[in-house]
């Protein structure tokens, strides 16, 4: 099983596909780099030899922020946008859609399920 970034990667899948389970990597990226490496990409990851696994690992360390490393300055970016108190780190901090999404309807999976009124047993009689 090959283990790059912090990541195993599944046996049976091609390494154009199984490079994407790497956070940071999708599937132009690991195509990017199979070609640059001379590495068929309709190979499985359990037919790469070691010193493919080794050069892949190298370009990876070398050139792409990835895993760890990208979600810190992912997570860090927001956190500046939130300190700034502009519209986008407003739109953060209240968890609604940042990007200009409607939210009288929809935005349910950034709003969360929906609360409902609760009323009690005597108000609804009076009515």
């Amino acid at each position: 099983m090959a283990r790059i970034a912090g990541v195993d990667l599944p046996k049976n899948k091609r390494v154009e596909v199984g490079l994407t389970y790497i956070y940071g990597i999708g599937r132009f990226t690991s195509k990017r780099i199979l070609v640059r490496l001379n590495i068929n990409p309709d190979t499985r990851t359990e037919k790469l030899s070691e010193s493919e696994v080794n050069s892949i690992r190298k370009v990876i360390d070398n050139e792409y922020k990835v895993e760890g490393e990208l979600r810190t300055l992912v997570s860090m970016n927001i956190k500046r946008l939130m300190d700034f108190g502009c519209y986008r780190g407003l739109r953060h901090r209240r968890s609604l859609p940042v990007r200009g999404q409607r939210t009288s309807t929809n935005a349910r999976t950034r709003k969360g399920p929906r609360r409902m009124a609760v009323k009690k047993k005597g108000e609804a009689k009076k009515k």
